[in-house]
């Protein structure tokens, strides 16, 4: 089976291309047309195209909403124009819970975009799923690894000096990548439709942070911040056809082993050397 990846010098997309030896990256669509990306896609003679390229950055995206329905909304059609006989796999958004004021967590028909980010991810599922109602849309959660060139959870954790701040009433999932590219093969073969995708818990982010802090051995302060949205999600529609993730916690620790094992490794190396 070939695969067609967008994103590939992204966070997901690189990792996913890492993982599959038939795996073509695909160029970048910053000015495509839709002429180009259907050329693109044919001449892949891709089995599956997945889609992680996007402009996730919720401030950009207020700030230019042109360039974010550009990426984010015109691109994924484009390519759902360019995917009817092909299976087409769009990373999507936990951030279309954004504005839900329900307690959660959410199942995927309970949508609320608080945002110009989360209201794109929302049109762009929407219209994709229109034109190919054999797309599986993804809402991602946010994800972290402990190889990264941006910031991210497990990073910002390990890392802390004096502080952190999360709220004892903010519900969300967090992910770690290495999981997110173990679930691509069951992803592959999901119906069409919009599924909620990460690791659960019952914990807020205080709790989580607290406790993983502690795991670390790092004795940071952590200070409850002001609540913010939740981006709680029920991921069960996603389990029933194999798709599964460690709980936040477990992914962590999960996370955590890898690091130091690699870090070891690493040392060792470096040891070896001298």
């Amino acid at each position: 089976m070939k695969l067609l990846i967008t994103g590939t010098t992204g966070f997901v997309g690189h990792k996913i291309m890492e993982s599959y030896a038939q795996a073509a990256a695909a160029p970048s669509l910053r000015n495509a047309t839709q002429e180009m990306i259907k050329r693109m896609v044919e001449e892949s003679e891709a089995d599956v195209v997945i889609h992680t390229a996007a402009i996730s950055d919720i401030g950009i995206c207020q700030k230019n909403p042109e360039a974010s329905y550009f990426a984010n909304v015109q691109i994924p059609v484009y390519l759902a124009h360019a995917c009817k006989d092909r299976k087409l796999i769009c990373f999507s958004s936990d951030q279309v819970y954004s504005a839900c004021e329900e307690e959660g967590p959410y199942v995927e028909e309970v949508v609320k975009p608080g945002n110009i980010y989360a209201e794109h991810k929302l049109e762009m599922e929407e219209r994709v799923l229109d034109l190919v109602p054999s797309a599986v849309m993804l809402r991602a959660e946010w994800m972290y690894d402990y190889v990264s060139k941006k910031p991210n959870y497990f990073l910002n954790m390990i890392h802390a000096k004096q502080q952190a701040a999360f709220s004892t009433r903010q519900f969300r999932g967090i992910t770690y990548l290495k999981e997110v590219v173990e679930n691509m093969d069951h992803v592959m073969a999901l119906p069409g439709g919009a599924y909620n995708f990460g690791s659960e818990t019952t914990q807020s982010m205080y709790e989580i942070t607290e406790q993983f802090l502690d795991l670390l051995g790092n004795q940071v302060a952590i200070q409850d911040a002001p609540p913010r949205h939740n981006l709680w999600m029920n991921c069960e529609k996603a389990r029933k056809y194999g798709v599964e993730f460690s709980d936040v916690f477990d992914g962590l620790k999960r996370c955590l082993r890898d690091y130091e094992r690699t870090n070891k490794t690493l040392r060792e190396g470096n040891s070896n050397e001298k």
